[in-house]
């Protein structure tokens, strides 16, 4: 069964998350979950989906300026096409990009054509949203208390991160946060979600969008240290023991012409060279370039921005007895753990 953080739906904060964007998606296909039926609507039309039945998936296209809908001979379209439950609520529902990649989720679906590509929009309870993020980004070796610390950085990007996009709140990459499919209910990341349910990491009283990265250098940086602007949290540097007895280290080869704008301990260069050429073309902010031939070869310590919690070093604290509020008090200094409260927009310590 899959997680859904919905005791009162009218009471739950809803987020907008743009996915599968990175594709830029021409057509697409859904199905309904087992054991769950869909609503496609149009305007005042609509189709059911449900796998017992003739219409068992749908397909949608641009065509002009409209998304056509089609399944089991029916067809529909327009601007915007809304996916559903039969009440009008969240319902579970599988998305395909032909060829490229095949994704479930639980929430409403909104499609619209933009610049040629399909939009999609998933509205989920913010719960859910952070228990996708913390499954996407942890392995099932993950100790549970690392998992609280996870989940509440997450939560707090959600709550405070909001304006990147126009259209949607978030997005599913690491340009917001990493989301994936939703965690099931017996699952760890399940447990250590629902222990942490509403907290978020203040500062001053008032919640940040928490950054994290998957390995430091031994000693995390702050924005300033990667060419980035200051925001409302100033960040500290502070040690990361697990990072500096047992540092990730790597090296790639790259051609001068995508070298030529890279610059070590610059977050915007490695960015900017990355989303050309694929996240793993250059796996973190510390290193050196030296040229061998004609290539341009980079040897580096540490995986992404190093800045925030370390995953591998909450990792290791929790794996030595450390509580997710230990780990938490260790890489974002001097800031407290609230309880967000989604109706009044406050925060209660």
């Amino acid at each position: 069964m899959l997680l859904c953080f919905l005791p009162c739906l009218a009471q739950a904060q809803q987020i907008r998350i743009g996915v599968l964007g990175l594709f830029h998606p021409h057509e697409l296909r859904l199905t309904p979950a087992d054991g769950s039926a869909v609503v496609v609507e149009v305007g005042d039309k609509s189709f059911v989906l449900e796998k017992s039945s003739s219409r068992a998936s749908a397909q949608f296209a641009i065509e002009g300026s409209e998304i056509v809908a089609k399944a089991g001979g029916q067809t529909l379209r327009g601007k915007q096409i809304s996916v559903v439950s039969r009440e009008g609520s969240v319902t579970d529902f599988v998305v395909t990009v032909p060829g490229k990649i095949t994704r479930r989720y639980h929430g409403t679906l909104i499609l619209h054509p933009s610049s040629g590509v399909i939009i999609s929009v998933i509205s989920m309870d913010l719960e859910t949203a952070v228990a996708s993020v913390v499954g996407a980004e942890s392995t099932p070796d993950v100790p549970v208390e690392a998992l609280k610390a996870q989940a509440v950085a997450t939560r707090s990007y959600y709550v405070a991160g909001k304006g990147r996009h126009h259209e949607f709140d978030f997005c599913d990459t690491t340009h917001c946060q990493l989301l994936r499919e939703p965690a099931t209910e017996s699952s760890r990341v399940a447990e250590a979600v629902s222990a942490t349910r509403g907290m978020v990491l203040a500062y001053q009283s008032q919640p940040f969008p928490a950054m994290y990265t998957r390995s430091c250098s031994g000693q995390t940086k702050t924005p300033k240290d990667r060419g980035m602007a200051n925001g409302f949290y100033p960040y500290y540097s502070v040690e990361c023991r697990q990072c500096r007895e047992h540092p990730f280290r790597w090296q790639r080869r790259l051609a001068p012409s995508d070298a030529a704008q890279l610059r070590s301990s610059n977050e915007g260069s490695r960015l900017r060279l990355v989303r050309r050429l694929g996240w793993n073309t250059v796996p973190g902010d510390d290193f050196i370039l030296q040229t061998e031939g004609d290539k341009i070869v980079l040897t580096g310590v540490g995986m992404g921005h190093g800045i925030g919690l370390c995953q591998a070093g909450a990792k290791a604290m929790a794996q030595n007895g450390a509580s997710f509020r230990e780990i938490l008090a260790h890489y974002y200094s001097n800031t407290s753990l609230v309880t967000w409260n989604v109706s009044a927009s406050s925060v209660k310590k």
